[in-house]
């Protein structure tokens, strides 16, 4: 299959930015730990980043488009032979939905597409096989996964990550390393995991907690919550009533769940009323 133009091959339906710079390229496999483990890279596209990543690792590669995938078992026909690159074509969370992505313990390497950027993440944090995660992604995501107490970023996404590893942001890219470019600069994400977890109420409890991020963090949760119970819990762990979502770290945010996860199951969460 030949390419000729690839800002009118790029699908705007899988969000297709293609990397195209070698600079970023060699960076990108310059930031991954130094670990022997099998990588799994979600959107393989055309194969540049794939190129460089066969050369130091096993990969198992997943790739939706079909076009792509006929590309790709052109491209890496010697390298699957040698079983050093496997090709899985389809939807990669119907891939995942066992739970884990691979069979064995593995690496996330990926340009991922913006608009599942930030599910492939959250479920490559539950993974209990990921051991890292490498992605470039939006840079406005990026922040909000590595954002630390305090800063505005500080998000739900946040403590979820900073509850599995330690996350920072390595180095920005500019839209014109992509073709076609996309309108946003984009950063490229690395996540340590130390633990996985999988924990639906506790990340319903967060969305609670953040649904309104200038607000104060007890407004919020009172809007769930009873008052009496909010204000009880905000006095027994010496919490500022007066501070908001971003001011209260990962730890604190655990043990409000903990005591208040009992009144979460079953009760819905109440409408907001709408402005006049």
């Amino acid at each position: 299959m030949i390419i000729d133009n690839l800002s009118e091959f790029a699908s705007k339906k899988f969000g297709q930015n293609f990397l195209k710079n070698d600079y970023y390229l060699q960076k990108i496999v310059q930031a991954m730990p130094d670990s022997n483990l099998r990588v799994a890279e979600i959107g393989s596209g055309l194969g540049d980043l794939t190129k460089e990543l066969v050369k130091v690792r096993n990969v198992t590669a997943f790739e939706v488009d079909k076009r792509l995938c006929e590309h790709l078992q052109i491209t890496f026909q010697t390298q699957i032979k040698q079983m050093r690159f496997e090709l899985r074509c389809g939807d990669v969370l119907e891939h995942w939905e066992s739970g884990n992505l691979l069979d064995e313990p593995y690496h996330l390497v990926a340009n991922l597409p913006y608009y599942i950027a930030t599910t492939i993440i959250l479920k490559a944090l539950k993974d209990t096989r990921c051991q890292s995660i490498l992605v470039m992604v939006q840079k406005e995501v990026a922040l909000k996964f590595a954002a630390k107490v305090k800063e505005k970023a500080f998000s739900s996404l946040s403590v979820l990550t900073s509850s599995a590893g330690e996350a920072r942001i390595c180095f920005e890219v500019e839209p014109e390393a992509f073709v076609p470019p996309p309108n946003v600069t984009s950063a490229v994400l690395f996540i340590k995991k130390n633990s996985s977890r999988d924990d639906k109420g506790f990340e319903r409890f967060l969305k609670i907690a953040f649904q309104q991020p200038r607000k104060k963090l007890s407004k919020n949760l009172m809007a769930f919550f009873s008052k009496e119970k909010v204000n009880q819990l905000f006095k027994k762990l010496g919490l500022n009533p007066h501070l908001r979502p971003h001011e209260v770290g990962t730890e604190i945010y655990h043990q409000l769940y903990n005591q208040l996860k009992d009144n979460l199951d079953g009760k819905q969460q109440p409408k907001r009323k709408r402005s006049k």
